[in-house]
C-alpha cells in the first residue's frame, strides 16, 4: 500500500463506505490522514467510581448484568452496571439494541461518557465503551470527532486511521528544515499522529501550533509570490500632475476626506513605478470611493491612456457613468466616457468598439463581460473592479492580450477586512484604507426590534415615509420554508402591501428575477415610482438610494454581522437620519452580534469580531471551494501570521526552490489562485 491506494483497500470498506467517505473527500489514504478532526472531546482522565460526580465522565470498570427491552413507542433501552473496586454505576443506552451481546462480562472496560440524573436515578447516558488496552481510540484518551455524514460517524473514521497511522509516522517532510528548525515546530509525521491521537492536550496544542503554521506559511507564501511575480512586469509610468488634481478638487460640490487624500496620492506613487499597480482601495459603505476611482483615473486619462471601469451589475454601472460623467463635465472631459453593458443595441456596440479602438474615448465603464467582449484597446493604462468582481490569473491575461502590457489595477471594496485577513488573503495587494465618511453624514440609528413591537414601529415607519423618504426591506429568503420559520420576501410583500402600508407604492425585488426586470424595479425605487421596496440580499451591493433612509430587516438573526452592516450602509446616504430596524424572528434574547451592531457603526471592528464567532467561511465563503481550507489555524491569531509571512518572506529572499517541497508546491500553486479572492 501507498498513500495513493484507495481507500476501498483498507478493511472494512465496501462501496457503501467508500460512496460515504467520498462526499468528505476521502479517496485514498492520503486523504484519511489529511482529514483533520473538527473538535476534541476529553476523556483522559480515568477516575474511580466513588469519584465521578454529574459531568463528562471515564471508568475503567467489568461490566455485569447486561439488559435489553423495548418500552413505549419502540424505543430500545439496554442497562448495565459497570463495577471497580471502589463501588458500582448504572450505565444507560438508548436506541442501541446491540450493545447487550456485545459486552463480555468479567472484562475490563474504558466506559467515557455523562454522568447524569435520569429517569431519578445517577446514570451515565450512551457511553462509549471499548476494552482496555494500550491504545484505545474511543475512550480513555483525548478522543478526536471528525467531520461527519449520513450513515458515518467519527467512531469509524478513528478505526480507519488507526489501520493507516503507520502511513503517518512516514509522512516526509513538508517545509524547509531550516524553518522547522528555525520556529521550533514539531516535525509533520509526529503533528499529524498527534491531531488524530494526542496522547496528551501539550502535545496536541504542539502539532496545532505546527499545523497552523504551516497552513498561513502556505497562504501568504502564495500571495507574496503573487506579488513578486507581478513586479517582474512592466507598465505604463504615470506622472503626476498637480494643477490638474487641484482643479479637479475645486470642481468637487463636498471637500475630500483626509483618508480619501491619502488613498488617492498612494495610488498616484504607485503609477510612478516600473511595475504595475495593485491596490486595494478598502472603504466601508457610503465612504467616497468612487470619487477616489475617478481622480487616479484622471491622471492616467492626462497621460492619454485609457481607462476600464468594471461594476458587479449594468444597474450600478449605469450610476457610475452618471457619477463619474458629473465629475468629469466641468474638466471639459465628459465626451471621453462611454458606457458598455450588454443592453446596448448591435449598432450602438459598434459604435462603441470603435470610438474605444480609435482612442475617441479613454473612460470605459461597463460590467466585467468587458474584458470578454470584442473590444479592441487602444491604450489601456488602468483597471478598475468594483466589488466582487475578482480579478485573477485569467483575467490579467486577457487584459494583456488587449493592452499588449500589464495595466495598473485599482480594486474597490465595500467589505471591511480584518486586519489578519488583509495580511494573508491580500497579500499581494497593497492596501488603502478609506474610513472616514463624507462630511454632513449621520450614523445609522440601529435599533433591535422584538415582534410585538411592530405595530409602534410601523406607525414610526409611517411618519417617516409620510416625509417623504423610502423604505428597505430584507428577507432572509425568497419564498416560504418548511423547515424555517421565516419571513419570505414573498410573504412579506403580500402582508404589507395589503396591509399596514397599503396606502403606500410597495414593490418586491429578489434575485430570481430576469435581469431585466430586477433592474426595473430598482430604477422605479431610485425614481422615487415605489415608496417600500421589499427585496433579499440582491441589494447588498447595490445603487446609490440617497432619499432610501430606512431599512427593516427581517429575521435579523439569521444573517452575519458583516452582511448586516453591509446592508445597512444602503441607506442613510445624504443629509437625512438614516435608520435600520433588526426585527427578531421571536421575542427570545438578541445574540451578541446583533448588540454589537445595535451599539456600533465602525465595519472593521464588526468585521474583526464577525471573523473571530463565525470563521473565514462566513465572510469569504465563496473563496474556499476545498483550496483555501483553513482546517487548524485561526486567522484571529495575529502572532502566528506575523511570524508565517516573516518567514515565507525569508523563504524568497534566500531563493528557496519551491520545487524541492512537492507538498508545498502542490498548495502554494493552488493557493495563487485563490490569493486576493481572485
Amino acid at each position: 500500500m501507498t498513500t495513493d491506494t484507495p481507500i476501498t483497500e483498507l478493511h472494512g470498506v465496501g462501496e457503501s463506505l467508500a460512496k460515504k467517505l467520498a462526499i468528505l473527500r476521502i479517496k485514498n489514504i492520503d486523504d484519511l490522514i489529511r482529514a483533520l478532526p473538527r473538535k476534541y472531546q476529553d476523556y483522559s482522565k480515568v477516575i474511580a467510581i466513588r469519584h465521578i460526580r454529574p459531568g463528562v465522565v471515564t471508568i475503567e470498570a467489568k461490566i455485569s448484568q447486561t439488559t435489553g427491552r423495548y418500552v413505549r413507542r419502540g424505543m430500545h433501552i439496554t442497562e448495565a452496571t459497570a463495577s471497580d473496586d471502589s463501588g458500582s454505576v448504572r450505565l444507560v443506552w438508548f436506541n442501541q439494541p446491540y450493545r447487550a451481546a456485545a459486552l463480555k462480562s468479567g472484562e475490563n472496560y474504558y466506559v467515557s461518557g455523562e454522568f447524569v440524573f435520569k429517569s431519578r436515578r445517577l446514570s451515565i447516558i450512551n457511553p462509549s465503551v471499548e476494552l482496555k488496552s494500550d491504545f484505545p481510540i474511543n475512550t480513555a484518551r483525548i478522543i478526536p470527532i471528525y467531520r461527519e455524514t449520513k450513515g458515518l460517524k467519527s467512531f469509524q473514521i478513528r478505526r480507519l486511521v488507526r489501520q493507516v497511522s503507520d502511513f503517518t509516522k512516514k509522512m516526509p517532510e513538508s517545509l524547509p528544515k531550516w524553518l522547522v528548525k528555525k520556529q521550533k515546530l514539531m516535525p509533520l509525521a509526529e503533528a499529524i499522529l498527534q491531531m488524530h491521537f494526542p496522547d496528551s492536550s501539550t502535545k496536541l496544542a504542539d502539532a496545532q501550533k505546527r499545523l497552523g503554521f504551516e497552513e498561513v506559511f502556505e497562504l501568504t507564501l502564495a500571495s507574496l509570490l503573487n506579488k513578486h511575480e507581478l513586479h517582474q512586469n512592466k507598465s505604463f509610468k504615470i506622472r503626476f500632475n498637480e494643477k490638474l488634481a487641484k482643479k479637479f478638487v475645486s470642481q468637487l460640490p463636498y471637500k475630500l476626506t483626509d483618508t480619501q487624500r491619502k488613498a488617492i496620492w498612494q495610488a498616484y506613487l504607485d503609477m510612478r513605478k516600473n511595475w504595475p499597480m495593485n491596490r486595494l482601495i478598502e472603504g466601508d459603505v457610503g465612504s467616497g470611493k468612487t470619487v477616489v476611482a475617478a481622480m487616479v483615473a484622471l491622471m492616467v486619462i492626462n497621460a492619454g491612456y485609457q481607462v476600464v471601469f468594471m461594476a458587479p451589475t449594468e444597474l450600478l454601472a449605469n450610476q457610475h457613468a452618471e457619477t463619474i460623467h458629473n465629475m468629469l463635465k466641468p474638466m471639459g472631459l465628459a465626451d471621453k466616457l462611454t458606457l458598455l453593458t450588454g443592453s446596448l443595441s448591435t449598432a450602438q456596440k459598434k459604435r462603441v468598439y470603435t470610438s474605444i479602438s480609435t482612442g475617441k474615448v479613454q473612460f470605459i465603464i461597463g460590467t466585467h463581460a468587458l474584458i470578454q467582449e470584442k473590444v479592441d484597446m487602444h491604450k489601456l493604462g488602468l483597471v478598475i473592479i468594483d466589488e466582487q468582481h475578482r480579478f485573477g490569473v485569467e483575467q490579467r491575461k486577457e487584459l494583456l492580450k488587449k493592452a499588449g502590457h500589464a495595466p495598473h489595477v485599482l480594486s474597490l471594496t465595500a467589505t471591511p477586512i480584518p486586519r489578519s485577513l488583509a495580511l494573508t488573503l491580500f497579500g499581494e495587494m497593497d492596501i488603502s484604507i478609506v474610513d472616514t465618511k463624507p462630511v454632513g453624514r449621520k450614523p445609522i440609528a440601529t435599533k433591535i426590534c422584538s415582534p410585538n413591537s411592530r405595530p409602534q414601529l410601523y406607525k414610526n415607519i409611517s411618519q417617516q415615509l409620510g416625509s417623504g423618504r423610502q423604505m428597505f426591506v430584507v428577507c432572509p429568503a425568497i419564498t416560504e420554508s418548511e423547515f424555517l420559520p421565516i419571513n419570505s420576501a414573498e410573504d412579506v410583500y403580500k402582508k404589507l402591501s395589503t396591509g399596514p402600508f397599503k396606502a403606500w407604492r410597495v414593490g418586491l425585488l429578489h434575485g430570481k428575477m430576469k435581469s431585466s426586470e430586477k433592474d426595473k424595479k430598482m430604477k422605479d425605487f431610485i425614481n422615487r415610482q415605489l415608496d417600500i421596496l421589499v427585496t433579499t440580499t440582491v441589494i447588498e451591493v447595490g445603487v446609490d438610494v440617497p432619499n432610501a433612509c430606512i431599512m427593516l430587516v427581517e429575521n435579523a438573526e439569521r444573517f452575519g454581522l458583516a452582511q448586516l452592516h453591509q446592508l445597512r450602509g444602503r441607506v442613510g446616504r445624504s443629509e437625512h437620519q438614516g435608520y435600520c430596524y433588526l426585527m427578531m424572528g421571536d421575542s427570545s434574547a438578541p445574540s451578541l452580534r446583533l448588540r454589537a451592531l445595535e451599539n456600533s457603526n465602525d465595519g472593521f471592528k464588526l468585521a474583526e469580531m464577525d471573523l473571530e464567532i463565525r470563521g473565514p467561511g462566513a465572510l469569504y465563503g465563496t473563496m474556499q471551494h476545498g483550496v483555501l481550507d483553513l482546517r487548524v489555524a485561526k486567522l484571529t491569531d495575529v502572532k502566528l501570521i506575523a511570524e508565517a509571512r516573516a518567514e515565507a518572506q525569508n523563504f524568497i529572499d534566500r531563493g528557496e526552490d519551491l520545487l524541492q517541497y512537492d507538498h508545498l508546491a502542490k498548495r502554494v500553486n493552488a493557493l495563487r489562485a485563490v490569493t486576493n479572492l481572485n
